[in-house]
């Protein structure tokens, strides 16, 4: 009876640790390492960066997985989202996004913008269109243009692309964490699985 429950014991050990296991993340086969290191913007926090683009359906379809990983986000993790900025085409789409931001009004701008592009397949790619656009959901028209246009703005523009560049990224939706580490879908295993590296990552650097 003994060498019974000592067998069915030494086989629950074996399926915990292979679960355990499961969840073990390696560099350069789930994510990527960025050298050098990006600063973050706050080194009290472990940063987690979105880089995101509204006319990528990738991204439109990733917007629910961040949204539920948010609620649960650690006290220690700060979020932030940046656009990113491959040619000069997917500049409106930044100055609108952080036009918004300025104004204090970022939640009634991005999902909103996604949903329009992505469900109402809505063609929201210029100037004139996103302006109108952000009147639609809210946003003062002359207070969004003044923003859109002003020389902050186009100083956070720049700012994203030396982002793009800086973390390495080759398409969105990537995530980076604490400016180290890069995560994929294609490196993750798919989008389900990429906030799991996050989280991972995340853990590696608080274990630090």
């Amino acid at each position: 009876m003994r060498r019974l429950l000592s067998s069915f014991l030494l086989a629950a050990l074996v399926v915990v640790a292979t679960a355990a296991g499961a969840e073990e993340f390696k560099e350069g086969k789930h994510y990527q390492l960025i050298t050098p290191a990006v600063p973050t913007a706050n080194a009290e926090k472990i940063e987690v960066v979105e880089m995101f683009w509204f006319g990528c359906g990738h991204c439109f379809h990733f917007e629910p997985m961040i949204d539920a990983w948010l609620k649960k986000k650690p006290d220690d993790v700060e979020f932030r989202r940046i656009p990113a900025v491959f040619a000069q085409n997917w500049v409106p789409h930044a100055r609108a996004f952080y036009a918004a931001t300025a104004l204090g009004q970022e939640e009634k701008l991005h999902r909103p913008l996604f949903d329009a592009i992505h469900v109402d397949e809505r063609k929201l790619f210029t100037e004139d269109a996103l302006l109108k656009f952000a009147t639609e959901v809210g946003l003062p028209e002359q207070d969004f243009r003044a923003a859109y246009d002003s020389f902050a703005i186009d100083g956070k523009v720049k700012q994203a692309m030396l982002a793009t560049r800086d973390y390495g990224i080759d398409g969105v939706p990537s995530v980076i964490v604490n400016g180290k580490y890069r995560v994929t879908a294609s490196l993750a295993g798919g989008q389900d699985r990429m906030l799991k590296v996050v989280d991972f990552l995340v853990d590696k650097e608080r274990a630090r």
